[in-house]
């Protein structure tokens, strides 16, 4: 092995180490910091990312990668992990440092920014930092479609899924849209033939729901911190994955939902190859692969029959609580609930994948100039009837519901839906592959289900592309009918 595949080794596990500081700083940020020290933070967490990217533009980089192309002696996990160095490289050179750090800077303000917005319904408020961002991001787009041979849009969700395309996943979305109105007016119809859930009435005590949320977190197999926030999200560094929940006293299935969620996240941060963790390879392959771990235990776990036999006394017990309402065969007919809502992270399966499709759309035109900002609110709410049938009240429950645009998340949401189909073909191989999952999952104990992603997700980080890991899990690339068979065998 030459000593230039050695020191890109030693780079990059330097730059890991930046990574996981800049990490830190933000989930200090969203969870513990007080608004008066953002912009101060801003300016900590853009000189972090000018940092890290920096990191990227070494002039000794260039030699090295040329030198260890020539390597015969590397094994497939070091070829991989040079490809994905390569690939870092490319795409850092093409961004001016000065473009990452600005679009850091202006992302960490209109965030807090957003907060403020959100909270007073009032989309003319995020505006004008909202317009930074969006800039940014369009320069961003312009940059990496040069390098990388694409659109301005598929440049941008590269960086969150590597290797997919508009022209792939499109045609499944809309797909998707039209099957939408004829399986949801069906779900509606068998949904209205038989009783309404009975109501879980609150309070439910804040504290005690922390405790539940752990304690389901653990007995996944969650070993890291937990935290509040007002969006539930995965962070940390390596070695220190971390989750946030979000709680509200009248609701605790909000708590509920989003551990079960996190903790996917967190396992497969928690299990990625040790051996190369400081490593580009070493990552989890791509946020449409982060989304199906995190579904599987959300969705496919936490909404399965087995799961609400062992779930319904164990929240009976956890709040103190008796009658119907707390039975498994209610926890059914809420789980198998469907409702036309405005929020995405409170949907339904059937519906969840609209809301995914109107934001792909909506920012797709923002990138690409057709639409300008300022009517954001009007087209997502024409978007939402046109999806839906309904109409956000506010923009609180419209356009400014999530913290992915004020933050700099553009072409992060396909990766949403493309997770749910992902999970539903993981978990459909699963059953088949464990013949005792049921009765495990029924017992809550998920051993087996967790070794088993392990084993066909998690350790490969990205040594396989995305097609190649889904073939080599179930033996197919990604086939969206069998998302679509689960919706009907749950739903009708």
């Amino acid at each position: 092995m030459t000593d230039a595949y050695h020191a890109l080794e030693a780079h990059f596990a330097r730059r890991s180490a930046l990574q996981g500081a800049l990490g830190i700083l933000n989930w200090d940020s969203r969870t513990m910091m007080l608004p008066a020290a953002s912009p101060a933070r801003a300016d900590q967490i853009a000189a972090l990312e000018g940092a890290v990217h920096s990191a990227l533009l070494d002039p000794h980089l260039p030699d090295w990668l040329a030198a260890a192309d020539d390597d015969f002696g590397l094994d497939e996990w070091q070829r991989a992990n040079l490809a994905e160095m390569k690939r870092e490289v490319d795409l850092a050179q093409a961004l001016p440092a000065d473009l990452v750090e600005a679009n850091a800077r202006a992302a960490s303000q209109c965030e807090i920014i957003w907060r403020t917005a959100k909270a007073e319904k009032d989309f003319r408020l995020l505006l004008p930092s909202l317009s930074v961002v969006l800039d940014r991001q369009r320069e961003i787009a312009a940059a990496l479609a040069g390098t990388l041979g694409c659109g301005l849009y598929d440049a941008l969700h590269e960086q969150y899924e590597p290797g997919s395309r508009v022209a792939e996943f499109g045609p499944l979305f809309d797909d998707y849209a039209a099957f939408l109105p004829g399986f949801l007016a069906a779900a509606e119809e068998r949904q209205a033939a038989e009783p309404a859930p009975d109501p879980f009435e609150g309070p439910f005590p804040l504290e005690t729901q922390r405790r539940m949320a752990a304690d389901l977190a653990a007995r996944i197999g969650f070993t890291g911190r937990l935290d509040a926030s007002l969006h539930a999200f995965c962070g940390g560094a390596t070695g220190d994955v971390r989750i946030t929940t979000r709680f509200d006293e009248d609701n605790f299935f909000k708590a509920l939902k989003s551990a079960l969620h996190e903790t996917g996240h967190a396992l497969y941060e928690m299990a990625r190859p040790a051996a190369w963790q400081s490593q580009p390879v070493g990552l989890a392959r791509g946020l449409g692969v982060h989304e199906s771990q995190s579904l599987t235990f959300d969705m496919q776990v936490g909404r399965h029959p087995a799961f609400l036999e062992w779930l319904a006394p164990y929240l009976a017990r956890t709040f103190g609580r008796e009658g119907e309402a707390w039975s498994a065969d209610n926890l059914r007919r809420r789980f198998r609930q469907v409702q036309r809502s405005f929020i995405r992270v409170d949907a339904d399966e059937v519906t969840y994948p609209a809301h995914v499709i109107l934001r792909w759309r909506l920012e797709q035109a923002l990138i690409e100039g057709q639409m300008e900002l300022a009517d954001l609110p009007d087209a997502w709410n024409q978007g939402m009837r046109d999806l839906l049938g309904i109409t956000p009240p506010d923009d609180a429950l419209g356009c400014m519901q999530d913290i992915h645009w004020p933050s700099g998340a553009w072409g992060y949401f396909p990766t949403y839906t493309l997770g749910a189909m992902m999970a539903a073909q993981l978990f459909d191989t699963a059953r088949k592959e464990l013949p005792d999952l049921e009765g495990q999952i029924g017992r809550a104990e998920f051993g087996d289900l967790v070794a088993w992603l392990g084993d066909k997700v998690h350790r490969w980080g990205r040594r396989l592309s995305t097609r190649e890991l889904m073939v080599q899990a179930t033996g197919k690339p990604l086939d969206a009918a069998i998302f679509k068979a689960h919706l009907q065998a749950r739903y009708l």
